[in-house]
């Protein structure tokens, strides 16, 4: 069953057309990894997506509502959620408190912030068993500024894995950690997301990491979609393999 799909969508930046009448559907429960060279447009199909850019024009249909005005907390209460490329954690509050702040944003409650793991014992105890299934629970206590490159990728992961989407945007959620690290922090990701059914959209440079966890795999360049397909599909498209590794043969090389 479809769960997302965009309509034409489009998005340009003067003369550069970031997303380029993109008709994209996404099934419910799927894995997919939204791949393509620097400038191919997928981070901005993520930020239209999720409400942080306006597109120009098209339409965005989530569970078969057209969301295309919604504004991010709309988007949010809907089900679609994402994480970042450059983490976006409040580096002074607790790994804990980063995981209650967000559960309270999804609650629509206030509190201070101060003290807000302590301030509602049902969301301390979420906040801790989100931290758990994301391997963090060791780290509640510390800091989010004193967390290991690959911890905070996780715990951004986390927040936006704690207002409990439908659908999960993550960008780049390797980027900047060891190759062990990657292995861990997407064994982690996977298995919290298939384990809640959760519809996943990772975008991702390291086709290690695409070809291994995804069930589909989205090529975007110049803005537009320019293959898709399983992994077994795209790691034999030499056109593929041309734009994003420079030769026909790349991928196959490795097999």
């Amino acid at each position: 069953m479809s769960l997302l799909e965009t309509v034409h969508l489009k998005k340009y930046f003067g003369e550069t057309r970031a997303v380029d009448n993109v008709n994209l559907t996404i099934s419910e429960g799927e894995f997919v990894s939204l791949v393509g060279p620097n400038g191919a447009g997928k981070t901005s199909l993520c930020n239209v997506v999720s409400a942080y850019l306006r597109q120009d024009s098209g339409k965005i249909i989530f569970r078969g509502e057209d969301v295309s005005d919604a504004t991010v907390p709309e988007r949010v209460r809907a089900g679609i959620a994402r994480s970042f490329q450059i983490v976006n954690l409040f580096d002074d509050l607790s790994a804990l408190d980063n995981v209650a702040l967000a559960i309270f944003s999804r609650e629509g409650k206030t509190r201070n912030l101060a003290a807000l793991a302590h301030a509602d014992r049902e969301v301390q105890a979420e906040a801790e068993k989100v931290l758990s299934q994301f391997n963090l629970n060791g780290k509640r206590s510390e800091r989010a500024r004193d967390l290991a490159q690959g911890e905070r990728k996780l715990l951004d992961v986390a927040l936006a894995y704690a207002l409990r989407p439908k659908l999960l945007f993550l960008d780049e959620p390797t980027s900047g950690v060891s190759t062990r690290d990657k292995g861990q922090i997407m064994d982690t990701v996977a298995s919290v997301v298939r384990g809640d059914r959760i519809t996943a959209v990772i975008i991702e440079h390291d086709m290690d990491v695409v070809f291994k966890y995804s069930d589909r795999i989205v090529v975007m360049h110049q803005g537009a979609i320019l293959a898709q397909g399983t992994p077994d599909e795209i790691r034999k498209n030499e056109q593929v393999a041309m734009i994003l590794i420079g030769s026909a043969d790349a991928f196959t090389k490795k097999d």
